[in-house]
Order: C-alpha cells, then sequence, then structure tokens
C-alpha cells in the first residue's frame, strides 16, 4: 500500500497536472485554429462549386477550370519556406492575422474577375498570400503540446478538412442558387464575396487571441506554465539533432524529401475529390438520368466528407493509443487507391457515391497521422523549413491533380482516366511511406517516449542501443 508522499503519489499530481494542461491548451487553441482552417480551406476550394455556372459565363473549358483550381499553388508553393521562416521568426500571432487579412481580400476579389485571364491572375495571387498558413499552425502546435497527443489533436483540427467541404459544400450551393442576382451579382460572385469576407475580419481576432509562445500564457497558471514549458523544452532537446542543422541542409534532407512525394500522393487524392466531385455529382444527370439542383448537388457532396470525417477523428485516436504510425498512414492511402478509380465504372450513383466515401475515408483518415512524422526528427527553425518544405512538394498536386484531372477529361470525354491516375498515385504514396518507415528504424515512434526519457536518449545513444539490444 502506497502512502502520502510517495512517487507513486507524485506520478499521479504529475499525470493529473499534464492531462489539466494538455485540455487547457487544446480548448483554448484547436477550436479557434479549425475556425481559420475552415475558412481557409473554403475559399481555396470553392472554385470547384463556382464551375458549375462560372464555366458558362466566362467561357470556360475543363482543362481551363484545371488549370484556375491549379494555378493558386504556384504563388503558394514558391513563397511557403519563406512564409513559415518568417512565422518561426515573428511569431505565429502577427504572421497567421497577415496571412488571413490578404488572402480574405483576394478571395472576395474573386467575385469581380471579367475574364478567365483575370481568374488566372488572382488564383494566382490568392496563393502568395496564402502561403505559409497551414504549415505555420503546423509548426504552431509543435510549440504547444506533447507528441504523444499531437496525432489526436491534429485529427481534431484536421476535422476541418471535411468539415468545410461538409458544410461548405452544402452553403456555396445555397448561396449560389438563392442569391443569384442579388447586388447585381451572379451567384458564384457572390458566393466567392460572401465567404472571402470573414477572413479579413477573423485576421484582427487572430492578432488579439493567439498567444505565440507558453511561456507567454497569462490564461494558464504558474504550475501550469512552467510545467508545459519545461516538457516541450525537454521534448525540443529529445528531436534527433536536425534542429540545429543550417536551413538549406534540411531542405535537402532525403526523408524530408521523401516525406514530402508521400504527402503529394494523399493530398492529390485530396483535391481530385475537393475540385472535381461536384463536377462528377452534376454528371450523373446525363450517365444516371437524374436531375439535381445546385444545392441538391452540395448535399450529395457533404456526405462522402461526413463520413471521411468520423472516420478520421476514430484513426487518429486509434493511432496515438497503439503508438504506430507507418502503417497508419499506409493502410488509408491504399484503401483510397483501389477505391477510386472504380467509382466511376459502378452503374448507380449509390455505388458510386458508397465507393467516393471510402476514398475520403482513406485520404482523410492519412493526412494527421502523416503531420506526425516530420516532427519525430525536426524542431526550431529545422521544423519551420521542412514542415513549410514537405507541404510544398505535396501540394504540388494542387496544381497536377487539377490539370491533369481536367485535361484528361477533355482528351477522352470521360472522367475515368483522371481518376486511375489518382489511385496510381495514392498506391505510391502508400508503397513509399512503408519503405521510408522500414529505414527511419523506428525514428517514426521515438518522440513518444516521456520528454526527460528522450533527452537522455539523445545525451547518451548508448540507451538506445541498450534498449534496442533488449528488446530483440
Amino acid at each position: 500500500m502506497t502512502t502520502a508522499g510517495t512517487p507513486a503519489d507524485a506520478d499521479l499530481e504529475d499525470t493529473a497536472l499534464e492531462q489539466r494542461v494538455v485540455r487547457k491548451v487544446a480548448r483554448r487553441l484547436i477550436p479557434f485554429l479549425a475556425v481559420l482552417y475552415f475558412v481557409n480551406y473554403l475559399d481555396r476550394t470553392n472554385i470547384g462549386f463556382a464551375k458549375l455556372t462560372m464555366s458558362d459565363e466566362l467561357g470556360m473549358t475543363t482543362t481551363m477550370f484545371g488549370l484556375a483550381s491549379g494555378l493558386f499553388f504556384v504563388g503558394y508553393l514558391i513563397f511557403e519556406v519563406p512564409s513559415n521562416l518568417a512565422l518561426h521568426r515573428f511569431g505565429a500571432r502577427m504572421w497567421i492575422a497577415r496571412i488571413m487579412f490578404t488572402w480574405g481580400i483576394l478571395a472576395a476579389a474573386l467575385a469581380f474577375v471579367p475574364n478567365v485571364a483575370s481568374l488566372y491572375v488572382v488564383r494566382i495571387l490568392l496563393g502568395v498570400a496564402e502561403a505559409g498558413f497551414f504549415p505555420g499552425v503546423l509548426l504552431y502546435l509543435t510549440f504547444w503540446f506533447p507528441a504523444k497527443y499531437r496525432v489526436r489533436l491534429m485529427g481534431l483540427f484536421l476535422l476541418t478538412l471535411p468539415a468545410s467541404s461538409a458544410i461548405g459544400a452544402p452553403l456555396s450551393a445555397a448561396i449560389m442558387q438563392w442569391g443569384d442576382g442579388l447586388f447585381g451579382l451572379s451567384g458564384w460572385r457572390l458566393m466567392y464575396l460572401v465567404e472571402g469576407l470573414p477572413a479579413v475580419l477573423l485576421a484582427f481576432v487572430t492578432w488579439f487571441y493567439l498567444t505565440d509562445k507558453p511561456h507567454q500564457a497569462k490564461w494558464l497558471d504558474d504550475e501550469e506554465r512552467e510545467w508545459l514549458v519545461r516538457n516541450m523544452d525537454a521534448e525540443k532537446a529529445s528531436a534527433a539533432g536536425e534542429h540545429t542543422t543550417p536551413v538549406w541542409r534540411t531542405l535537402r534532407n532525403p526523408r524530408v524529401i521523401a516525406l514530402g512525394i508521400v504527402y503529394f500522393g494523399v493530398t492529390y487524392g485530396l483535391y481530385a475529390l475537393s475540385f472535381f466531385l461536384p463536377t462528377i455529382v452534376a454528371g450523373f444527370k446525363e450517365t444516371f438520368d437524374t436531375d439535381f439542383t445546385v444545392f441538391e448537388t452540395g448535399l450529395i457532396v457533404a456526405v462522402p466528407f461526413v463520413i471521411g470525417g468520423v472516420a478520421m477523428v476514430l484513426w487518429s485516436r486509434h493511432s496515438d493509443r497503439t503508438g504506430e504510425r507507418v502503417w497508419h498512414v499506409a493502410a488509408p492511402a491504399l484503401l483510397a487507391a483501389v477505391s477510386i478509380p472504380v467509382a466511376l465504372y459502378l452503374n448507380s450513383p449509390f455505388a458510386v457515391m458508397a465507393v467516393v466515401s471510402l476514398t475520403a475515408i482513406g485520404v482523410l483518415c492519412a493526412i494527421p497521422v502523416f503531420w506526425y512524422l516530420p516532427t519525430t526528427f525536426l524542431s526550431g527553425v529545422a521544423a519551420a523549413a521542412g514542415i513549410a518544405m514537405i507541404n510544398s512538394i505535396g501540394n504540388l498536386s494542387g496544381f497536377g491533380a487539377p490539370y491533369v484531372t481536367g485535361w484528361l477529361t477533355d482528351l477522352t470525354g470521360s472522367a475515368k482516366a483522371g481518376l486511375w491516375v489518382v489511385g496510381v498515385v495514392l498506391l505510391v504514396a502508400a508503397i513509399l511511406v512503408v519503405a521510408l518507415g522500414r529505414t527511419a528504424a523506428g525514428r517514426f515512434s521515438r518522440a513518444d517516449r516521456h520528454p526527460t526519457e528522450a533527452a537522455a536518449a539523445v545525451a547518451d545513444p548508448a540507451l538506445d542501443r541498450d534498449r534496442a539490444t533488449a528488446s530483440r
């Protein structure tokens, strides 16, 4: 029997403090950041719904639409790493507020483009303005949450991805259908205006609400703040040493590049769904003799993302509970790879949407677990550069997926060829992450240890060798 003051009592007290701090920080940051990302992702992908009526007004082909969708990522990719380094230097509060203000202005400006050429230009500028937001938030979360909690909390934050489609699809469709002609604007123009302005307003809220680092958190009491600072500093010290590596070397790190390729494969599937699912559903009219209004199309598009969002939260928790990461990325990527090409060979709209839902589950379940991987060997300024580099390589798919899918659709007269490409790219991602996990030899689980244990292992690598020998 233990008595007061024993080590067991101290452990219980420390555990209770840890859970209290993590819960308080999560409640403070995750919902707010999720709202920001909801608006961010909606403004990035609402062009998929605008296409339903914008194409006729501007005279766009499917290939031109794919180019307009993908050009966003030209400016985005060029400025991604510099933007994340600026966030690391100037702080998340100021830099995220700046990103939101400029992207909101440009997202609303899409309502006034007179032709396809100007649409191209504004989409490029929107990418420049938005560069660094998503990797910046990922970096910001590593300042506040111990590694063993990150995947489940990342899953909650990234629930915004399916939510922005599940809620945003019918919202965009409703504005387009019932707001057509309001203020003299076409429905798609009004949608851009209405959905762009919230980012401008939230920029001011961000400036006053966010806290850059744990030691500045006045909303934690002294004991909670000291515990968080101590543990996050210990985890930073436990990283494998890359945080002392120059930025240019981090950008050339083979693991960083390989993870970027994996992320390219996963997001290729995400963007193919986000940009073209409204078109696929609208195409049911010709294929299956159905007739849906724009709003009904929005409701149907929402279904796979609702199902995928629930699966993503459960899968993230399962990954944290088991401590396994690599197969928690590979298995859902494989599910998406197998399911997406099958969808358009089925003979009913219900069967197509059921299989598309499996694809959404696969893509969405892979993403939050994936973003755990780079944080196991990068921290500090190297994390800022490395995470941005991975996101930049991965988001090349944002250009490739809509453009290649649109081009193949125009070329063949069917979406089947484009979706086969999606399946192949996802399959490559699943194979590569398994291969990378094998060569990393356990590196992807190192940060799951208690921070003091991991820090000791860095100080004395023999501890790792002894533990590995004992496990064999």
